[in-house]
């Protein structure tokens, strides 16, 4: 049996209309809810260069049949999260998860 494994593609449609591509990394439940971990996807390679390299969290929501995703208004459920994606994430990925001063 051959199956091939590749990155989990998602479009995300915003509020104006506009379609987004991303690669799903990660995604979490927690006793507050569903979360995924997204980073940009691109075409181009010139686009990944230019990319500030930020991982997108957001919360997965239910409304009758729909599935969204929506960003989590809640700085403090955003910290949690984004602490659990950073520690899961760290294992896969070489970063240190500390800003840098601009």
């Amino acid at each position: 049996m051959s199956e091939e494994y590749g990155p989990d593609i998602i479009s995300v449609v915003d509020d104006d209309g506009v379609e987004h591509t991303f690669e799903e990394l990660d995604r979490i439940e927690t006793d507050t809810g569903r979360y995924v971990a997204l980073i940009p996807a691109y075409d181009e390679a010139t686009e990944i260069l230019d990319d500030d390299g930020e991982l997108i969290i957001l919360r997965v929501e239910e409304e009758g049949e729909e599935t969204y995703l929506a960003p989590i208004e809640d700085e403090k459920e955003f910290d949690e999260v984004g602490k659990i994606f950073e520690e899961r994430l760290s294992e896969l990925f070489d970063f240190d998860g500390e800003e840098e001063d601009e």
